[in-house]
């Protein structure tokens, strides 16, 4: 009897995940679209419905007025209860730290942006800075305060084994401190760090469906070189955020941003790009950031001819291309899509990469996958974070039956 009772409880979980799943790839449906979507029969859609609404995860929206008049009861969409909870998003890069505070449902609550520079968390330590950045948020939303279920950080580096800090990351003075713990201890709130790479390809996904049946490396070329790898069928377990553009490209050859010598980065990013064009020794130090305005400048004299500038870039291309080349190798790549502001310039990287990408075996045989280009790899990153946060609530919200926190009416 223990057994059953426990199965019939398992079933109904996965059942309410499966209806979480569809509302949050679809948006708001009805009820019959959500049974054909899930495969539920009608009846148990019905009870599960029920269920989740009187727990106040789902909330019942009136369908939009179409003018014809129509016979029986009006009908509805179930949708996420925007005020089940609420998610504060942090995204942090060499250049900026942006904080988001989103609704259960999605959407937009507020925003905030500030600049980052080089010595930010030499004078401030990191765990300080967060702290102070989340308290600021909290204070602007007072009402909400009690129902934020989780923040999550976005970060550039390569996470410790415990998720709570980072061993190595472009953001000076970022890497060896704790940044999880405070945040619980001081604020009591549960938080996460995520690579940016693995972000970017899961956002990719959820932006473009047409990714889901597909392997698809996502490459991040701009200031920085990086690249997120996600499998077909929703295998999250084995989807990663690589460190690409630190794979060894010429052994002892330009300097990298991250202290080693010959990495892909050192070759292919914006610094990089502008190092060669000026014919500046390779082992000269990086420059800290590359004005827009210089790069664009830089693309121009290549297209027009300018010799030092195109062999810059066609180099940037062999080292992405070579290290596309080794990827395919040991794995086969459906999709490729490049993304950042380096795309813009993608003509005169596009024969490198093409060059790099087959000169192997295999690289012979698979040839070069399609590449998608995203000027904008922002949106993707966001939106990775976003459903990354919003569909592990989900999963909570599945597995208990205790309602939600709701939003206090401000006084």
């Amino acid at each position: 009897m223990a057994q059953g009772v426990a199965d019939t409880e398992m079933i109904r979980r996965q059942n309410r995940q499966l209806v979480l799943d569809t509302l949050r790839r679809h948006g708001p449906l009805s009820r019959s679209q959500v049974a054909t979507a899930t495969g539920l029969s009608n009846a148990t859609l019905t009870a599960i419905a029920a269920e989740l609404v009187a727990d106040g995860i789902v909330v019942e929206l009136a369908e939009p007025a179409t003018g014809a008049k129509s016979r029986g009861r009006p009908g509805v969409r179930l949708a996420h209860n925007r005020d089940a909870g609420f998610v504060l998003l942090i995204e942090i890069d060499v250049n900026r730290c942006r904080l988001s505070l989103i609704d259960y449902s999605g959407v937009l609550v507020d925003r905030v942006e500030t600049t980052v520079d080089p010595a930010l968390f030499a004078r401030t330590p990191p765990a300080v800075y967060f702290v102070e950045r989340i308290g600021m948020m909290i204070g602007r939303n007072a009402d909400i305060a009690n129902a934020i279920h989780a923040v999550s950080i976005s970060v550039q580096g390569i996470l410790d084994s415990a998720g709570a800090s980072l061993k190595w990351s472009p953001i000076a003075h970022l890497a060896g401190h704790d940044i999880i713990g405070p945040i619980h201890r001081r604020l009591g709130l549960s938080a996460q760090l995520f690579k940016r790479g693995r972000l970017m390809a899961d956002g990719m996904r959820w932006l473009d469906p047409t990714l889901d049946s597909g392997t698809v490396a996502t490459i991040h070329i701009g200031s920085t070189i990086g690249m997120g790898l996600t499998f077909p069928n929703g295998r999250p377990e084995t989807d990663l955020g690589t460190e690409f553009g630190h794979m060894v490209h010429v052994p002892g050859g330009a300097l990298c941003r991250c202290g080693a010598r010959g990495c892909i980065e050192a070759y292919a990013a914006d610094y990089a790009i502008l190092r060669a064009a000026y014919s500046v020794p390779e082992q000269a130090t990086p420059a800290s950031s590359v004005p827009a305005a210089d790069f664009q400048q830089l693309a121009m004299r290549a297209r027009q001819g300018e010799r030092n500038a195109r062999r810059a870039f066609t180099s940037a291309g062999q080292a992405i291309g070579y290290g596309i080349n080794r990827l395919i190798s040991i794995i086969g790549i459906d999709r490729i899509v490049l993304l950042g502001p380096t795309t813009a310039a993608y003509d005169l990287i596009e024969p490198g990469i093409a060059e790099g990408a087959t000169a192997s075996l295999m690289g012979k045989i698979r040839g070069l996958p399609p590449i998608t280009r995203v000027a904008d790899a922002g949106e993707p990153i966001y939106r990775g974070l976003m459903m990354k946060t919003l569909t592990e609530i989900d999963q909570a919200f599945a597995s208990r039956v205790v309602a939600p926190p709701v939003r206090r009416s401000a006084e």
